[in-house]
């Protein structure tokens, strides 16, 4: 009796950890797909139309959070312009966002984020088409 017992609950435990393992399985896989890139870097002295370095979108949306920002000219905002890198053509731009809090402390933060763009290779730029600004971002983080 002892043995017919203990035989049906490795059964039964071997049926629920294949189970399990195909559930977490499955689950890894679903969550694999929905995760979304990202990077980090800083700015030293970004000029007027400085860019970022490139990174390859598969679409979807895209986030560019500056934290303490400060320009050495006095100004207290930077626009931050999303562009897609096109061969051989003007690249085209995407809306300009104002970043103004990153401004207000070590800590302070500004982001701004940007949908439905399509798939391509991105970039950023700052402060397009000002004559003068000489801009330090200690954080950089942008999400796709």
């Amino acid at each position: 009796m002892k043995f017919a017992i203990l035989s049906g609950l490795r059964k039964t435990g071997h049926r629920v950890g294949l189970v399990s393992l195909g559930a977490m399985t499955l689950l890894s896989l679903t969550a694999g797909s929905a995760q979304a890139a990202s990077w980090s870097s800083y700015l030293d002295g970004a000029y007027p139309n400085f860019e970022s370095r490139r990174w390859a979108d598969t679409g979807g949306s895209t986030s560019i959070q500056f934290t303490n920002c400060a320009d050495h000219t006095g100004a207290t905002s930077v626009g931050v312009t999303l562009r897609k890198a096109v061969d051989w053509q003007v690249d085209p731009t995407y809306s300009t966002a104002s970043f103004t809090n990153c401004f207000n402390g070590y800590n302070s933060s500004s982001s701004d984020g940007w949908d439905d763009h399509g798939s391509g290779n991105y970039y950023f730029a700052v402060n397009l088409g000002a004559t003068y600004s000489d801009l330090d971002v200690r954080v950089v983080n942008v999400n796709y």
